[in-house]
């Protein structure tokens, strides 16, 4: 059994759910960021065509994510050709407007970039962290935060997968990923050893990337019709994985990263930055179901959907949304202090809180039915009732006499 069996199978989408919604929090609040950054360093009018420059990155890469629905417009593999190069097609278009016409005498905040090969940082010489001169203490001291940022990439990378590969896009995990957290593990102890922070982002499998490889297809059934076989065409969204995104992504990065590609990169707005994480927050927040829960919190008790027979009302499900938000809220403010750091604890200890907790408070069906299993088939709800007809079905066995 390996290290994904034995620590997520306790995991439910009530933690899934809010680690998706605290990364689509974060999306927006470093965008938000950014533009408080070009409001100090720019002048006003620049700074308006900065908003302008965001937010018409972020509508123009969800304005084309949707090309796959434009049938008959456009060839079809020109409209896969936009949907998944939507964010890189948006902002290459928005990199190059500001240079165009009366744009190009704005001032502009831009990524910073290096013109030598040399660390930024002027007090040092080397790339590499002498770390064979540190006092003893501190090495042994750094075993502390090296151990949070494991537990934090360790279940940053679990829960993305799982949320990448939910019953939706219709796929499975594969060893792979294990290869995944060792190329993340090798990465972070270069990064150690280079002195620059960990190069891993939220969500490096980002549901953004399973919804820019899903396509409809049209598949023939036979189905049973007063007694005859008939074949009717039903439309079904598969997933089609490639390597090719991948493999260039990868192969970009290492070219822009070297001069003089890295010019390039510098002539980046910040704006765009901005937009880029305002694109990725909606992507990852449109396909959470907190979002859809929340819809039913304002819409009117007459129209909302069913329930199955069993929930009794809609007021366990708005106290279970409403617990979600509150507690996504509470960590992410922790985020913003000195404890930052600890936060991927508090999201360790939502999965105690609703195995141990949250059954005791809520109606057992109405967990069963907003909540279940990440990784593998049914909810919490359905493995206790199997145990429970196991033990009466062994009490009874045992209490059984033979019949004379």
């Amino acid at each position: 059994m390996n290290a994904h069996d034995w620590t997520m199978r306790y995991v439910t989408t009530f933690s899934t759910e809010i680690f998706s919604l605290l990364n689509s929090i974060i999306y927006f609040h470093k965008a938000i960021q950014e533009l408080q950054r070009a409001h100090d360093s720019l002048s006003f009018a620049a700074f308006l065509y900065a908003i302008i420059g965001g937010i018409g990155t972020m509508l123009l890469a969800i304005f084309l994510s949707t090309a796959e629905s434009w049938k008959p417009l456009f060839h079809r593999y020109i409209r896969l050709g936009l949907t998944e190069y939507a964010a890189a097609i948006s902002i290459i278009t928005f990199i190059g407007l500001p240079h165009i016409g009366e744009l190009a005498i704005l001032d502009k905040s831009t990524l910073n970039v290096s013109t030598s090969f040399k660390p930024t940082n002027p007090e040092r010489d080397v790339f590499f962290v002498q770390f064979w001169h540190l006092p003893i203490k501190w090495i042994f001291a750094a075993l502390v935060p090296g151990l949070i940022i494991t537990v934090l990439f360790f279940f940053d990378h679990e829960v993305s997968s799982i949320i990448c590969t939910i019953d939706r896009y219709g796929t499975k995990k594969p060893g792979g990923f294990a290869w995944d957290i060792v190329l993340l593990g090798s990465t972070t102890a270069l990064c150690g050893i280079l002195g620059i922070p960990p190069a891993n982002g939220l969500l490096p499998q980002a549901p953004l990337h399973s919804e820019s490889l899903m396509h409809t297809e049209k598949e023939e059934i036979r189905v049973l019709v007063d007694g005859e076989m008939k074949v009717q065409v039903k439309e079904v969204k598969r997933v089609h994985e490639q390597r090719w995104s991948s493999f260039l992504h990868a192969g970009a990065i290492l070219i822009f990263v070297a001069p003089p590609f890295q010019y390039v990169l510098g002539l980046t707005p910040t704006s765009v930055l901005a937009g880029l994480f305002l694109f990725m927050g909606e992507q990852s927040l449109s396909v959470n179901p907190i979002l859809y829960r929340l819809f039913y919190l304002l819409t009117p008790a007459s129209e909302l959907p069913t329930l199955p027979i069993a929930v009794k009302s809609y007021r366990g499900v708005h106290i279970y949304t409403t617990v979600q938000i509150l507690v996504t809220v509470v960590i992410f403010i922790v985020t913003l202090t000195k404890g930052a750091p600890a936060f991927p604890v508090i999201i360790i200890a939502l999965v105690p809180l609703r195995l141990l907790i949250m059954n005791k408070l809520w109606d057992r069906e109405t967990l069963r039915f907003v909540d279940a299993w990440a990784c593998r088939e049914g909810t919490p709800e359905d493995d206790q009732d199997r145990e429970t007809r196991l033990g009466e079905d062994a009490e009874a066995s045992q209490s059984g006499s033979p019949e004379v």
